[in-house]
């Protein structure tokens, strides 16, 4: 059974200027909370901070492009969507998470960030099996959008980004999803990310670019 969420038309498309020019991705980190210490512009990726002299990451903005960050270097451990704006202290990136990350070690910019024609598959069971629904907007609750049950099994990217929570109202743990990784293909709930330990996901959006 294949069904598409097709939420009513609150968000009107954008109107895209400048089309076929590269995106610019860059961020201003900072070694102490509230933009203090020593701080870096990044417009690559960094593997471990401390690479770079610093201890860990407390703080960042982000100027340009939508960015991962995790709590431990080579992008391992809990991940974090960094969309635009500023970060003052752990818990504006952490939200709702059950447990404390105080710090981030490595980020990557999301280069295939597409918001507005972000479309993923979502299935009921592992290895892309049974029930399937399209996702292709935002939705704070999937089992309020008619998905039964709170586990996903499997996740295809077709086009963009999304990030998956553990719980509706875009909380709990974060799994960022690109089609340009593992070629969008997620076939098992271990495969979302390092720190993965459970099918749950309650909650969808799209990455903001």
């Amino acid at each position: 059974m294949s069904k598409r969420f097709v939420k009513a038309s609150m968000n009107q498309p954008l109107v895209v200027s400048g089309a076929g020019t590269a995106p610019f991705f860059k961020v201003t980190v900072f070694e102490q909370e509230h933009f203090q210490g020593k701080s870096q512009e990044l417009t690559t990726e960094c593997c471990n901070i401390q690479d770079r002299s610093f201890q860990h990451i407390g703080s960042l903005r982000v100027e340009s492009g939508a960015w991962v960050g995790y709590e431990h270097h080579d992008f391992q451990g809990q991940q974090f969507i960094l969309e635009r704006g500023e970060y003052p202290h752990w818990d504006a990136y952490s939200g709702s998470l059950g447990y404390h990350v105080e710090r981030l070690m490595s980020l990557r910019p999301i280069y295939c960030a597409a918001h507005e024609t972000s479309r993923m598959m979502i299935f009921e069971n592992e290895n892309f099996m049974d029930r399937s629904v399209e996702v292709c907007d935002d939705y704070p609750s999937l089992q309020a959008m008619g998905w039964c049950g709170t586990q996903v099994g499997s996740m295809h990217v077709q086009c963009g980004a999304f990030v998956c929570y553990e719980f509706p109202g875009y909380r709990g743990q974060q799994y960022i999803m690109e089609c340009e990784r593992n070629s969008g293909d997620y076939p098992h709930w271990k495969t979302w990310g390092s720190h993965s330990q459970t099918p749950q996901i309650q909650s969808i959006r799209r990455v903001q670019h």
